[in-house]
């Protein structure tokens, strides 16, 4: 079987599940529709999830992911984003595209690599999804061993770290502590829609470094 991809057409916002799919058949899927698309892919034992997201959808993930980084210059860690990279494991049969994804206390193991294998490389330190309708999505970070992960639904962000191969939903980002994120974040979101990103991101910038002096 192969797939013909003129056929499949998800509308912005929908979601696509196929079952039965073999580990070929989404290599297969990986490598025909390239890295340089919109939507987002994700695999668990041989059911297939083709997710296209709509427009806020981005606009949350870049605002979001930006904050990311402020947070972490101002705290001088070196960190690398690898935005929608794939992450996969034949040897779990999963795979999965995260909204934006950081390494950060992994970050000098990957440093300069341009392919990341799980095999021996390890996974992101921490990753960000949008829209959080998906169960296979947060089974698949679990499995892989992303450490943290966050999910934000449009209006709230929680955060899950990883403990005994389970998550754990928490107040406060071990990566980021004393800082009051699940509260900030989404103030700071919806500042940026009315604001705009370059003002929102220099008062973010400077509560941070409010929060660090004190």
């Amino acid at each position: 079987m192969e797939f013909q991809l003129n056929q499949i057409i998800v509308p912005p916002g929908q979601q696509l599940i196929m079952t039965d799919v073999s580990w070929l058949m989404y290599e297969q899927l990986l490598e025909e529709l390239g890295e340089k698309r919109g939507s987002r892919i994700n695999y668990s034992q041989g059911v297939l999830e083709i997710m296209v997201p709509l427009p806020e959808h981005e606009d949350d993930k870049v605002i979001i992911a930006d904050l990311v980084k402020v947070l972490l210059e101002e705290l001088d860690i070196e960190f690398r984003s690898l935005g929608s990279t794939t992450f996969k494991s034949e040897i779990m049969k999963r795979g999965i595209e995260a909204d934006d994804c950081f390494y950060i206390e992994n970050e000098a193991a990957i440093r300069g690599k341009k392919r990341i294998d799980l095999t021996v490389d390890p996974p992101p330190d921490l990753a960000l999804e949008i829209d959080i309708t998906s169960r296979t999505r947060f089974d698949n970070y679990e499995i892989l061993g992303v450490g943290e992960l966050w999910r934000f639904n449009g209006r709230q962000l929680e955060i899950n770290v990883l403990r005994s191969g389970r998550y754990i939903q928490v107040k406060e980002s071990p990566h980021f502590p004393g800082f009051p994120l699940t509260e900030v974040i989404p103030q700071y979101l919806e500042r940026s829609k009315t604001e705009g990103r370059n003002k929102t991101m220099k008062a973010f910038r400077s509560w941070v470094r409010m929060r660090i002096e004190e």
